[in-house]
């Protein structure tokens, strides 16, 4: 079983570069994969690895100056959810393309064990800050969707769409948190003085609240070979296409346009005929190192 933590945290790092070799080190040596990024204002990321091997990184993110407070969530995998490390500089942690924000000027925090209460509200408008791929294998019972490929296309929607929400107070959510400390601090920026953020985001939410009570609807899509969890953080039978790296239901294997690693309904005709030959290839390696017993790390 591995641990799989989510971790972010802004604060000041003013030598990004001198922070990167030192973690990659500890991450490496303690046999943690996954995914780090540094920039000016902090560190975002998920990492999986052994009990002790999890504790060894964050103990080491939490001595860096103005990381002491560093929160991060926890779940699990049968399989490793990553096949290496990455320890990469950033301009930003999460790019939203809307530069001078502060990020400690962000929205109310709102506890999972609150956020029903807030949500059903009538005076309240939920949006939904992740992307259309996240949002479409599931979300909050009538949150609205921006319907964005990209974080960056955030400020644009709510410029067009600000107007329809009138006076009304501003709930938002995301995975883990991040984008809405961004997003929300966006929204003050922007004027809008009542918004709140769900703390620790819907991956918190799904740990915290019984699924007899919660809102939530499908699975929570998360950045690694889980593909989706669902209510106590528990995998859900979502897979992956290969070719666009959408999330797909188990029904969807049976439709036409699917095919392993090449196609699904949502981006055959995204794709050339060299692209799919290409696919395919590729597809053949990783079911020849499947009947060789190994793992396909292309």
């Amino acid at each position: 079983m591995f641990t799989v933590a989510a971790l972010y945290h802004f604060a000041r790092v003013p030598d990004p570069a001198a922070v990167k070799g030192p973690l990659a080190e500890v991450a490496c040596k303690a046999g943690v994969k996954g995914s780090l990024l540094i920039a000016p204002e902090g560190i975002n990321g998920t990492i999986a690895g052994s009990r002790t091997g999890i504790d060894a990184v964050l103990a080491h993110i939490r001595v860096l100056p103005g990381f002491a407070g560093l929160e991060w969530k926890e779940s699990t995998a049968e399989a490793p959810p990553f096949n290496k490390l990455k320890v990469r500089l950033k301009k930003e942690i999460v790019t939203m393309g809307a530069p001078g924000l502060d990020p400690d000027t962000v929205g109310t925090h709102v506890d999972p064990t609150d956020w029903n209460a807030l949500i059903t509200a009538p005076d309240v408008a939920v949006i939904d800050t992740r992307n259309g791929y996240e949002v479409a294998i599931g979300t909050f019972e009538g949150a609205v969707d921006p319907e964005t490929t990209s974080f960056r296309d955030f400020p644009k929607w709510w410029e067009q769409n600000s107007a329809r929400f009138g006076n009304k107070r501003i709930a938002m959510f995301c995975t883990g948190g991040i984008r809405c400390e961004k997003s929300t601090a966006f929204l003050k920026a922007q004027g809008v003085e009542d918004v709140f953020h769900l703390k620790g985001g819907i991956l918190k939410y799904l740990e915290e609240v019984p699924e007899a009570e919660s809102l939530w609807q499908g699975g929570c899509f998360v950045f690694d070979e889980r593909v989706a969890v669902g209510h106590g953080l528990a995998e859900t039978a979502h897979f992956l296409c290969r070719a666009c790296r959408r999330a797909l239901k188990p029904e969807h294997r049976t439709r036409d346009a699917f095919e392993e690693g090449v196609s699904c309904h949502l981006c055959l005709h995204e794709h050339s005929d060299a692209d799919r030959a290409r696919f395919r290839e590729r597809q053949r390696q990783i079911d020849l190192a499947k009947a060789r017993g190994e793992r396909h790390l292309g």
